[in-house]
């Protein structure tokens, strides 16, 4: 029996942002929440939808905690189940899993069912649970592949596969028995993690992969919210947990993810002098006094959105410790806009020393600057070694302990991660420009310890 959602509330709900749906269920009576939330379809979030078209055979989410991974799974199925005559694989991590959260949990078959008034029978001694129209659903686990040797199905839902002991073989397993019906699909709802059978799904041609953010999810409490985008936000752990992104380890990075962590300190939010922005410092460095502070420039080749970005990274030296303090970079100006991006970065956060790589345009750099109206003394820098070459010094430094992530810079760290021992890059874009911008800058600190003494005090 399909639900009566009155017309007033779905038109309420639509023409609402995220935000301002989140408001307004908290003000909701219960009984028109108990209502909107039994219309799945009203107010999901695209990521929870399932694919149109019938090309596809495997549906990837990948998404962060509490986007509502389990929800939409057992949406889907039911309302397949409903159709009659389906069977249907139900793979978790462990069988005790795939109870407690595919069929008995506050988001699964069972609650679902009860919602759209579906009576579903459960046998839990046999793991199956069976629809009025004759469809079945069997309970397997990712840890006993053989399990799913010989069953066929027309539909497997596939819970957290990233957890999955045996993984490999038993995805293999299931893709093996998908063969009952002329549409067999699955569906894969997981928190990414960087495992090369979730990157290979993903390239596959009949994969249309969705997913979402943690915090899309309009039903969950904002206090929660709040809390883990300010512990986690921007970190590895909460790009994977919180936004499902799916971060993988070039082989032979120069910094590894877990480096990049390791090398974050804990932040207070400070102003800088000129109150242009947040100053992030280690914890309980009030008044963290700097040697110095140069700002890093790669610029890009060209001009126009599609060009390479402009590198503008901000890095301190205090003693024998070097920190990032800020990626400033910029994309898609002309060598005027970029200019003036640098000669604010300078000017906000008092540095002593523009350092840009002078090979793309040579004096053109210098040029900019001055008319851009920086105050600070352009140095050009010619890049005779490669880019990686180049890096490995510097990473060094982050590996000996002796340089810093002052805060979270997600596209930074992926380019970083990107350069790899041998000279390769493989992280996003073309090149590592912010990258690069952060290698000038550490370069410029470390050779010129002792021809620029004095102390800057933020």
């Amino acid at each position: 029996m399909e639900i009566d959602i009155p017309r007033r509330l779905m038109i309420e709900l639509a023409r609402r942002s995220p935000a301002e749906q989140r408001e307004w269920l908290d003000k909701c009576l219960p009984a028109d929440r108990l209502l909107i939330d039994a219309a799945f379809e009203a107010w999901s979030a695209q990521g929870q939808m399932s694919p149109a078209g019938e090309e596809w055979r495997v549906w990837l989410m990948l998404a962060g905690r509490g986007f509502g991974k389990t929800r939409a799974g057992a949406e889907w199925i039911n309302a397949l189940a409903r159709e009659g005559g389906k069977r249907i694989a139900l793979v978790a991590a462990s069988i005790d899993e795939a109870r407690a959260v595919m069929v008995e949990g506050a988001s699964g078959l069972l609650a679902i069912a009860r919602r759209t008034r579906t009576r579903v029978k459960w046998e839990p001694s046999l793991g199956r649970l069976t629809w009025p129209r004759g469809s079945q659903a069997q309970l397997f686990s990712g840890d006993h592949p053989d399990g799913l040797r010989g069953p066929e199905h027309d539909y497997a839902w596939c819970d957290e596969l990233a957890k999955w002991r045996c993984a490999e073989e038993s995805w293999t397993n299931v893709q093996m028995g998908l063969r009952r019906g002329n549409r067999a699909r699955a569906l894969i709802t997981t928190t990414p993690r960087p495992m090369a059978l979730l990157r290979k799904i993903m390239e596959e041609p009949g994969t249309i992969t969705s997913g979402g953010r943690t915090g899309d999810n309009v039903n969950l409490s904002r206090p929660f919210l709040a809390v883990m985008t300010e512990t986690y936000g921007g970190t590895r752990i909460g790009r994977q947990e919180l936004d499902g992104e799916l971060i993988e380890d070039v082989e032979g990075s120069l910094w590894p993810r877990a480096l990049i962590e390791r090398c974050r300190v804990s932040a207070l939010t400070l102003p800088p002098p000129s109150g242009g922005g947040p100053l992030p410092l280690p914890q309980g460095e009030r008044g963290l006094e700097f040697d110095r502070i140069v700002v890093g420039v790669d610029p890009p080749a060209g001009a126009g959105e599609h060009c390479d970005a402009c590198g503008i990274v901000v890095a301190a030296r205090r003693g024998e410790e070097f920190f990032v303090l800020a990626d400033e970079s910029v994309q898609g100006l002309s060598p005027d806009g970029w200019a003036r991006a640098v000669a604010v970065a300078a000017e906000r956060w008092g540095a002593d020393r523009v350092v840009a790589e002078a090979n793309n345009g040579g004096e053109m750099v210098r040029s900019c600057l001055v008319a851009a109206g920086a105050t600070v003394r352009p140095k050009l820098v010619h890049a005779s070694r490669g880019k990686v070459a180049r890096a490995e010094p510097i990473a060094l430094r982050f590996e000996a302990g002796k340089a810093w992530f002052a805060g979270c810079f997600p596209a930074l760290e992926d380019e970083l991660s990107g350069l790899s021992i041998g000279g390769r890059y493989e992280g996003p874009g073309k090149s590592p420009d912010r990258a690069d911008a952060m290698v000038w800058a550490m370069t410029e600190l470390a050779e010129g310890r002792r021809s620029m003494p004095g102390v800057r005090r933020l």
